[in-house]
């Protein structure tokens, strides 16, 4: 029998009979990935028998995990450890063999890969450390071991990662402490190995267990991205966490956690958020656009919740894995002591959740067995003489209720009974209802019998209702991710992008487009600019104003001015042709006094638009995500403000709901107080056709409007200044 006939008889034999009956269904044996996931046997390089060694540890680790398959062990010193020879040398390792675990000293870990190469073998975990991390020397060892991986097609994971857990094969590759972390629900892969021991021991103290441990380390092969798909696509998994510290190709990890996401939740900690510098701008939307608006965004589009901090992150996985679906965002609260139902409140309307409104029938009912001088308008407090029974009943009662979608249950100890005792009363009416219920538990010492009730029965408990409130709202954000995932891109009819290609091509890249051309560019999109003229004397830009007829606005053209206001380059309400020519003047004095070296290109002649609403609309592209269309309030207070919004392009309609609800600037449109309504439909329109011309045309790398000055409804928006520059070396982008 060859090997691969070996590979495949093995396979039905010693997965567990959970994942026999979809064994094809969650990873095909020809995926290069595979034996990372479902090895059929694994040799460990640079094994050591003493104790003291991470060799050892890393042997003691597979041996004590019961992995079903083969186990060999390979030293130049030869010997025997757990029973199991030790091989001199890879070439004589049996079958069967498909990853090895290499543990060599840095200098001998390309020779040790050439002869995994040799041997057939597929897919190896570096956990030696001294590569890139330590330096250019360190990059250049990292390298080579790449280009020997390349050449055998080898799939790499690491250098200097502590290994892999797939805790229900079961199969444990790391050098991590005993004992072994608990097997559960919730994968976690962490560019960080130091991360990963301390998780792992918190987790069990918590109550939660992993599906599968992934220590990627220096990802000089295999990344996040790679590994999000048969993570999501294993059934015992229910929730996915990531510990990012860098992205390597932003596109496609939206494309492949979009898909992924679809499957599991995805909860994501990005570190290093306040490290990077922002990149230099022309444009207000370039300035205000940094990596943390892009990854926000390309996290939206990608279905990936987003958590704040380590602790966040894992108690949002276990509430998700442990918890039914939140069908909506009406929270009710039940609670003995009225004090922490007031901090339910504020906290979970902080958390964009909302109170329920329970029906009178709920509330008559409540009041046969609950003390009158209770509360019965949510939340609804029992007083501190509520029973286990009160605390059962009145629970059964709120998730009867058609207007509650979950519930927040606290307990501080009561005075007459035990925690524990009420843990018992509400987990059979928990487990009836498919509606979640997290559970407060306020205390330390009196409450540990109803958090092991709890724990073993699956539901999630906190100590404090902000803690509560916070995990609702992971809720509710994966309600969202799962209504919107699927949703369309938005387009606008009427493009002319054969035009716009023309025009783009014409300028050299990294440069600004003229005036006129960034006016026909927009023009190709439909999206409407005030028509202007160029003046380069006072006498021509009188000759123009007359031509336009008054009112007109004069401002300065230099593409080394982003911000005319600031430097008086910008007159508006001209009403005659004396005020023209002092105007020209002022501007063209202003410029030379307070930026002398500006390169001056000219004097822009526009006529005056009617009043409205001033906002900013505009499109960057970021490096790793791709275009983001941004909106906002404009004109000369945008930066002061910062009254804006990004989301990636093209838009979805959630997309472009979030960037009008979530700004000041979008919510005025329908009018406030003494501000008239505007145009909000042309608003949109105009959105969608920014993300139309950034997606179809990657040689854009900034283009804003500003003000886009938007009229009473029905009547439009008109771009008064139009910034638009070209990107150094355009690429070839796709939707996502």
């Amino acid at each position: 029998m060859n090997p691969p006939e070996i590979v495949e008889s093995l396979s039905y034999i010693f997965l567990p009979p959970s994942y026999q009956h979809c064994y094809n269904k969650i990873m095909e044996p020809n995926n290069p990935l595979y034996p990372f996931f479902y090895p059929q046997g694994i040799v460990v390089i640079g094994v050591s028998r003493d104790p003291t060694k991470l060799g050892y540890g890393l042997a003691r680790n597979l041996i004590m995990s019961g992995y079903p398959g083969a186990v060999h062990f390979v030293n130049p010193r030869g010997g025997t450890l757990f029973d199991h020879p030790i091989y001199p040398d890879i070439s004589q390792i049996p079958d069967p063999v498909d990853l090895a675990l290499v543990f060599a000293p840095p200098p001998a870990v390309p020779d040790t890969l050439d002869a995994c190469g040799k041997r057939g073998i597929k897919a190896a975990v570096i956990l030696t450390g001294g590569f890139r991390e330590t330096g250019s020397d360190g990059a250049a060892l990292e390298e080579h071991c790449l280009e020997i991986a390349r050449k055998y097609s080898i799939r790499l994971i690491g250098p200097n990662c502590v290994g892999l857990v797939h805790a229900h094969l079961p199969a444990d590759t790391t050098f991590l402490q005993p004992p072994p972390p608990p097997s559960g629900d919730i994968a976690f892969i962490s560019h960080s190995g130091a991360i990963i021991a301390a998780i792992v021991d918190w987790m069990r103290g918590q109550g939660m267990g992993v599906s599968h441990l992934l220590s990627l380390g220096n990802q000089t092969d295999v990344t996040e991205t790679d590994t999000l798909l048969p993570v999501a696509e294993d059934n015992k998994t229910k929730v996915i966490t990531l510990y990012l510290e860098s992205n390597r190709d932003g596109l496609r990890f939206i494309e492949v956690a979009k898909k992924a996401s679809r499957q599991k939740p995805i909860i994501a900690l990005k570190v290093g958020r306040f490290e990077s510098g922002r990149r230099a701008a022309a444009s207000h939307t370039g300035a205000m656009a940094g990596s943390e608006q892009a990854l926000q965004a390309a996290f939206r589009r990608a279905g990936v919740i987003r958590a704040e901090t380590t602790v966040e992150m894992f108690q949002w996985a276990r509430t998700l894995a442990w918890s039914p679906a939140l069908p909506g965002k009406r929270i009710a609260v039940l609670t003995n002591a009225g004090g922490p139902g007031v901090t339910a409140s504020d906290a979970l309307e902080g958390n964009g959740l909302q109170l329920a409104i329970l029906e009178n029938r709920t509330i008559d009912e409540l009041k046969t067995f609950l003390p009158l001088a209770g509360s019965f308008i949510n939340p609804v407090d029992m007083l501190a003489s509520a029973t286990p029974e009160q605390y059962a009943r009145s629970l059964q009662i709120l998730l009867s209720d058609p207007g509650v979608d979950g519930v927040m249950v606290i307990t501080p100890p009561p005075p007459m009974h035990s925690t524990g005792q009420v843990a018992k009363a509400i987990i059979p009416v928990i487990q009836t209802y498919q509606k979640p219920v997290i559970v407060v538990l306020m205390g330390d010492t009196l409450i540990q019998e109803a958090v092991q009730h709890l724990r073993a029965a699956h539901i999630p408990e906190f100590r404090f209702p902000e803690e509560a409130a916070s995990a609702f709202c992971a809720l509710n954000q994966r309600r969202k991710i799962l209504d919107e995932i699927n949703l369309p891109f938005l387009s606008e009819p009427g493009h002319d992008a054969i035009k716009a290609r023309s025009i783009l091509s014409s300028s050299f890249p990294g440069m600004f487009l003229p005036v006129d051309q960034a006016v026909d560019l927009a023009n190709c999109y439909g999206i409407p600019t005030a028509s202007a003229k160029m003046a380069k004397s006072s006498d021509q830009a009188v000759d123009i104003a007359i031509h336009c007829g008054f009112p007109i606005a004069l401002k300065i053209l230099s593409p080394d001015i982003p911000h005319k206001s600031d430097v008086g380059g910008v007159i508006l309400d001209i009403q005659d042709t004396y005020q023209v020519k002092e105007a020209y003047q002022r501007i063209i004095e202003n410029v030379s006094t307070k930026i002398p070296t500006a390169n001056i290109e000219g004097v822009q002649i526009q006529k005056m638009i009617p009043p409205g609403q001033d906002v900013i609309v505009g499109v960057i592209r970021d490096p790793q995500f791709g275009p983001l269309v941004m909106f906002g309030s404009g004109g000369i207070e945008v930066e002061g403000l910062k009254d804006v919004a990004f989301s990636l392009a093209p838009l979805t309609q959630a997309d472009l709901d979030r960037l009008l609800q979530s700004t000041w600037a979008g919510k005025k449109l329908s009018g406030f107080r003494n501000i008239p309504a505007a145009d909000q439909e042309a608003v949109r329109s105009i959105l969608i056709r920014l993300g139309d011309l950034a997606t179809n045309h990657p040689e854009i790398n900034e283009f804003e409007i500003n003000p886009l000055r938007v009229l009473t409804p029905g009547s439009g928006a008109v771009g008064l200044d139009i910034r638009v520059k070209l990107v150094d070396k355009p690429q070839k982008e796709e939707r996502v």
